[in-house]
């Protein structure tokens, strides 16, 4: 270990900082958020550092005097012998030093950091790889939520009230994973602190509800992993048992909480694992165990995805739930086909159909469907394309309109189909597309052989 990790306090400290350019005012804009007293010393100050509050700034040559009363020094010049004169004397005199970009000349380091005041979090490559320890950095920002310090703040003002509450360590350690990882933790990152500080109250004064389990409904997205929400992803890490459906795929699944339960209760056309109101009682008795229970739906639960069936009978029994938005298989598959659903030459506006038609019959307001200016998504509309592009025709959509046919959309296999309304259904015919796909109509699908980016392989 080069480097031994402390944290320091630097509140109403004097820091030194040698050099004014871009490079000082990147080390001073983290240096004033601990509170400190900056004296910057230079020839010539960015105007940046001038304007900071807790920088004193004096336009003059550095002398060794500036070290007295000092916490910590910076030297953030270009002059090598200067920085190394100013490392020299400041180990000296027992001074930590950071030289910026000589690790040799330095006894501390900056590290990258993830700030969530009071919780702090710092990674660093003891100088070797600078670029690697920001990418990491990237990496927990994208999973640490905005709010968590104010759920450490939380968790700090009722912590003797939980020591006094549950004398056994175990007992306490069950009270706040349920917090830290719960719907109080959910209210906290909303911004609902009143609420938290409710349930919190109640947690404690009741204990058997910490027996109650709760719900995720989550919307995975149409495919691609990286489409995730960050909420999403941290419930998918928390959750006891998943329920998932067929299009979730499995590089989605792979990211679940490794020792979670998992329940495959996927529908496929004339093929249904489990009957929806089974489902449903099934989310109920797993949360009435105690389950923290992640319902994972392709898309988004709230546009076909019967979500609001899924929620209903859990509101009835009074059981927590969430509900997490994913990309909708409209959203997704047009922006990784090229195909924008609205566009100011083309569309002005855009609808969304379930083209899972029942008995073979078309029962949909076809005479809506055919508006001008106007972009059709259908989803689940393979089985019926033959009907969907006769019935549009029927009703006055011009044989010639554009129509792209979109076979795992965000994968790796995706695939598009385009042709017109006449010609689609030989080329389904011809090109034998697989479920899941989604289904484009509109003079936007022209646009895709000049903004397709994610492939270039024509159908």
């Amino acid at each position: 270990m080069d480097y031994f990790p402390l944290f320091h306090r630097f509140t109403d400290q004097k820091i030194l900082v040698i050099g004014g350019g871009s490079i000082a005012l990147r080390k001073i804009t983290l240096l004033e958020k601990s509170g400190a007293d900056i004296l910057v010393v230079a020839k010539k100050i960015h105007s940046e550092i001038q304007a900071k509050d807790r920088c004193h700034c004096e336009v003059r040559e550095y002398r060794s005097a500036d070290l007295d009363g000092c916490s910590l020094v910076v030297a953030a010049t270009d002059n090598y012998e200067l920085n190394q004169k100013i490392s020299n004397e400041a180990k000296a005199r027992g001074l930590l030093v950071n030289v910026v970009d000589s690790p040799a000349l330095c006894n501390c380091i900056f590290p990258s950091i993830v700030d969530r005041s009071p919780l702090v979090v710092a990674i660093t490559s003891s100088g070797q790889a600078p670029v690697l320890a920001r990418s990491i950095r990237a990496k927990l920002e994208s999973t640490i939520p905005a709010s968590y310090g104010q759920l450490a703040q939380l968790a700090s003002k009722y912590r003797n009230k939980v020591k006094a509450k549950f004398k056994r360590m175990d007992d306490r350690l069950s009270f706040w994973e349920k917090v830290l990882n719960g719907v109080i933790a959910e209210h906290v990152y909303a911004g609902r602190l009143e609420q938290a500080e409710a349930s919190i109250e109640a947690e404690i004064e009741h204990p058997e509800l910490r027996n109650r389990g709760e719900v995720y409904l989550v919307g995975a997205g149409p495919g691609d992993p990286d489409l995730l929400t960050f909420k999403a992803l941290r419930l998918m890490q928390q959750a006891d048992v998943v329920l998932y459906d067929a299009l979730v795929s499995d590089q989605i699944m792979e990211l679940v909480r490794r020792d979670a339960e998992r329940i495959y209760v996927g529908k496929r056309r004339a093929d249904h694992t489990l009957p929806q109101e089974q489902i449903n009682q099934r989310l109920l008795d797993l949360a009435l165990e105690g389950k923290r229970v992640l319902r994972l739906k392709g898309g988004d639960p709230f546009i076909f995805g019967r979500g609001g069936e899924e929620i209903d009978l859990l509101a009835e029994h009074k059981v927590p739930f969430q509900i997490v938005p994913g990309i909708t298989a409209a959203s997704g598959c047009a922006s990784y086909s090229g195909i924008p659903l609205t566009h100011r030459d083309y569309a002005q506006s855009v609808r969304f159909v379930t083209g899972h038609l029942r008995d073979g019959t078309a029962n949909l307001p076809w005479n809506e469907l055919v508006m001008p200016a106007q972009t059709l998504v259908f989803y689940m509309g393979l089985a019926g394309i033959n009907t969907i592009c006769a019935e549009l025709i029927r009703h006055g959509r011009q044989a010639n309109t554009p129509i792209a046919l979109i076979q795992k959309g965000t994968t790796p296999e995706q695939r598009v189909l385009v042709g017109t309304l006449e010609t689609m259904p030989d080329i389904v015919i011809r090109e034998k597309p697989q479920a899941p796909t989604l289904t484009i109509v509109g003079e936007v699908v022209s646009l895709h052989s000049h903004l397709n980016w994610f492939q270039t392989e024509d159908h």
